[in-house]
């Protein structure tokens, strides 16, 4: 049940009002937006008299919703939702750009790799180090040697970093990442979800590679439901009958879900296409599509690289890119 108040209320009987509703076994999500204050009910509304509330001087109207997500709809929550990650502020016309390698490999490749994305416009830095893989006999990650090579770039670098957590017990180790993960294996782990719902730390989780978008605010609802609300959506193409490319990249799911929820939409054309020279292309037109941020995967020899090296770009060829990407957001402004 949403409940819309009026504009110029008195702040002691919105108050009284959110307290009678909490006594009821109700929780409120408060919203404040340019034009009005929304209280989004969570809980067994059912028998709450509509009528009644709507009858209220400091009520403009109420209505139910039938979408089984609350904390993730935009009509609980009008305005954008802002991340704050270190100094960086994102969503909401805050655009930032995530790169990096797939596999932290050694300290002398994500460093490399770290100074040059800054230098080409990204500021945030990202690097596996427990790897998801098809395979087990593909390379699985540096794993905690990986995370500590990764925060060591944080550390010389000043970027914030972004890598995925694999197993819920590996949360401690993940103190000092700015953005945990969620990939698209794991977007269904209930489990890891809730546990990720207890801390206080921005997650950006994948769409699963055959998920509707429902389903994956479904999963972002979990993580909110503990009382963590700072989720960032990612994009990352999904898997059709076109085998040409890895996934099919679904544009589409950014101006849909920007109409659906008030959170942050992130694309990631690199693990989309899987082909290097498709994903300059595509990140073009995820800015134009309307998306907060974009996550590019960069390797400093994608030749060489023991993972995803196809989808790779170099670190010349993603300073274009970023150059480009600049070029949209302007063309867009306007």
């Amino acid at each position: 049940m949403i409940i819309v108040l009026k504009q110029g209320i008195d702040e002691g009987q919105k108050t009284h009002l959110k307290e009678w509703i909490e006594d009821q076994g109700i929780s409120v999500h408060e919203s404040e937006g340019e034009y009005c204050s929304v209280f989004g009910l969570i809980g067994d509304t059912g028998k709450m008299d509509m009528e009644l509330i709507e009858s209220l001087d400091i009520v403009e109207s109420v209505k139910r919703v039938s979408d089984p997500f609350k904390s993730a709809n935009r009509k609980f929550h009008p305005e954008d939702t802002i991340i704050q990650v270190g100094d960086l502020l994102l969503g909401k016309g805050h655009f930032q750009i995530i790169a990096g390698p797939c596999s932290v490999e050694s300290h002398e490749q994500i460093c490399e790799v770290a100074e040059a994305v800054k230098a080409a416009g990204a500021t945030i830095l990202r690097g596996g180090a427990y790897k998801p893989r098809t395979s087990p006999y593909d390379f699985q990650g540096l794993r905690s040697e990986g995370l500590d090579l990764l925060l060591g770039a944080k550390k010389e670098t000043g970027m914030p970093i972004i890598t995925e957590i694999m197993n819920i017990n590996h949360l401690p180790k993940f103190e000092h990442v700015d953005i945990i993960q969620v990939g698209a294996r794991n977007m269904q782990n209930h489990e890891m979800l809730k546990e990720l719902g207890k801390i206080r730390k921005p997650i950006l989780l994948k769409r699963g590679l055959a998920n509707t978008l429902k389903e994956l605010l479904m999963s972002a609802e979990y993580i909110m439901a503990g009382g963590n609300e700072q989720v960032i959506l990612c994009e990352r193409g999904i898997r059709t009958f076109e085998t040409y490319t890895r996934n099919t990249l679904d544009l589409s799911a950014v101006p849909a879900l920007r109409e659906l929820t008030h959170l942050p939409i992130v694309v990631d054309p690199s693990h989309a296409t899987g082909i290097a020279r498709m994903v300059e292309p595509m990140a073009l037109a995820a800015v134009a599509a309307g998306a907060d941020g974009l996550m590019i995967e960069v390797h400093n020899n994608p030749a060489k690289a023991l993972c995803d090296g196809a989808q790779s770009l170099t670190p010349a060829q993603f300073a274009e890119v970023a150059k480009k990407v600049r070029r949209v957001q302007e063309a867009i402004a306007y």
